[in-house]
């Protein structure tokens, strides 16, 4: 690790590329010495309300260039910055924010009436990112501060960001992620992608509130090079991003990708300066892969993590291979990355005493590497549950909750162990349900679910979105499953749906197409 920490980062370019672009935003551009003086006032402001070293910041906001600045800022005074999804409700973001103790809040004009609804007396200070009524903006609050470093040094396993786990199912969990663990994802992914390859940009869409949108954030920074910033995500302007900036790298979800090939401005966008797209967060089908390849034209590397442990495994461009005789490997995650250690133990066997499988079999994913979370914050049973053979100064074994099997030295994923469907006694993994429905060329997108069977305990249902123009009648579907799939594993009814509920990740929320069948049953949806 070259920088003990993420504040040290932006000491070393402010002294040695001062001048150069760090940060592209719609309304300015950032130097490295702007970024480094900015954040310098920022985290004379927090110490001055009296804000020190495990103090946790709070953020609300879409925007990246502030969010950077105070997390810079929360670094260069050995303080946790705390970005919180603003998609929440009110009562939501009372609970992180006050399970969290921050001390400090900026909040988007936009979700002032959010904070609004909430009470958290435990806040010293509220600013606007921008400008709000009735609130001074970050850069207003902050101006009459002097732009000189406090001058805190971190250690490389203090806690430096805490993201809130999406809590799908039970309450969020706080996720105590160190300089380490954040520089040990980051310092690879950087060299596997080529970033550090003069004329690298950056194209940063991505929630800040998501592991992957932070590590996007201080990974160019890093790495000395450039990043363009959009707060929302907008297909057609993703698009026009790329050409007028000469865009070469971007991370985007899965349905980031699909909205971007289905805008027609994907016909005459220029992806010339694209070199490698990244992707993860949720499945991908491979027709969506397919045409990735042929619209972007550019190394297409898929990372599978998790906010506790962000790069677990990666499938590199040159395992993407449609249509040849590697193309088997699309609906891999790859191998594992360097220096993290897997292994697929079979569910329900003694966590204390795992029982490793032979390859080729599904069983839970747990891993061992140094980008594991330092531990859930204030929530010692859940650090423990998830370390259930101790966390071992980051040597423990995490479990992932995932399952999935190794085969030549690839991990395929299946699902989350909790959306497996169990009918008449079978395990049935939706992921490879859903693999081949989506090879049906009237499906666009699609989830498969368990739903109640008197006789069976569970039935396999799908739930389609159709691509534009495109018709299916329910019998269709099921007789193309039945052509492709063992009959078991098959859905026994359709429904067609306008869009698939997912949560600002892009991770698809099965909970919510299972809930309405489930409801008054003594099965919780998981």
């Amino acid at each position: 690790m070259g920088d003990p920490s993420i504040a040290d980062i932006i000491r070393r370019q402010a002294r040695t590329r001062g001048d150069d672009t760090a940060f592209v935003t719609p309304t300015r551009r950032w130097t490295f010495s702007e970024v480094d003086a900015a954040s310098n006032r920022i985290a004379q402001g927090l110490a001055a309300l009296g804000i020190v070293a495990g103090d946790r910041v709070a953020c609300l906001t879409k925007h990246h260039a502030e969010c950077a600045l105070l997390l810079l800022a929360a670094c260069k005074l050995g303080a946790v910055c705390m970005p919180v999804n603003w998609r929440l409700a009110p009562p939501e973001v009372e609970y992180i924010v006050d399970h969290g103790q921050a001390k400090f809040m900026m909040v988007d004009a936009a979700f002032v009436p959010t904070l609004a609804r909430t009470t958290l007396p435990g806040l010293r200070r509220t600013v606007a990112t921008d400008a709000a009524e009735g609130l001074a903006s970050l850069a207003d609050w902050s101006a009459g501060f002097d732009a000189v470093d406090p001058g805190h040094v971190s250690e490389p396993d203090a806690t430096t960001l805490q993201l809130y786990s999406s809590g799908t199912t039970g309450l969020p969990k706080g996720v105590e992620i160190t300089n380490r663990s954040l520089f040990a994802a980051i310092d690879m992914y950087r060299p596997m992608i080529g970033f550090d390859a003069p004329g690298a940009v950056m194209l940063n869409v991505l929630p800040t509130f998501h592991v992957a949108g932070m590590c996007n954030i201080v990974m160019p920074l890093a790495a000395g090079r450039p990043t363009v910033y959009y707060p929302d995500f907008d297909p057609a302007r993703a698009i026009a991003a790329i050409g007028e900036h000469r865009i070469t790298h971007s991370f985007l979800v899965p349905a980031m990708i699909l909205f971007m090939l289905q805008s027609p401005a994907a016909k005459t966008g220029d992806f010339s300066s694209l070199r490698v797209i990244a992707y993860g967060g949720s499945p991908i089908a491979d027709t969506v892969l397919i045409d990735a390849a042929a619209t972007f034209r550019c190394g297409l590397f898929q990372v599978y993590g998790m906010t506790e442990a962000p790069l677990l495994t990666r499938l590199v461009p040159a395992d993407h291979d449609p249509g040849g005789p590697r193309s088997h490997l699309l609906r891999s995650a790859g191998t594992p990355s360097p220096g993290v250690e897997l292994r697929i133990v079979r569910q329900g066997s003694d966590p204390q005493a795992p029982e490793d499988l032979p390859e080729g079999e599904v069983g839970e994913i747990w891993v061992r590497t140094l980008q594991n979370l330092k531990c859930y914050w204030r929530n010692p049973e859940a650090t423990a549950a998830v370390f259930p053979l101790g966390r071992q100064d980051g040597k423990g074994w995490l479990r992932t909750g995932d399952a999935g099997y190794l085969r030549d030295g690839y991990l395929y994923i299946h699902d989350r162990i909790k959306d497996m469907v169990i009918s008449g006694g079978e395990n049935i993994y939706p992921a490879e349900v859903e693999n081949v429905l989506a090879r049906h060329p009237a499906v666009a997108e699609c989830a498969i679910i368990g739903v109640p069977d008197e006789r069976w305990g569970e039935a396999v249902k799908a739930c389609v979105v159709l691509r534009p123009g495109a018709s299916a009648t329910d019998h269709e579907i099921i007789a193309f499953m039945r052509d492709n799939l063992a009959h078991f594993k098959c859905p026994k009814s359709v429904d067609f749906c306008d869009v698939l509920p997912r949560n600002p990740s892009g991770k698809l929320l099965k909970r919510e197409l299972r809930e309405p069948y489930w409801q008054g049953r003594d099965r919780a949806v998981g």
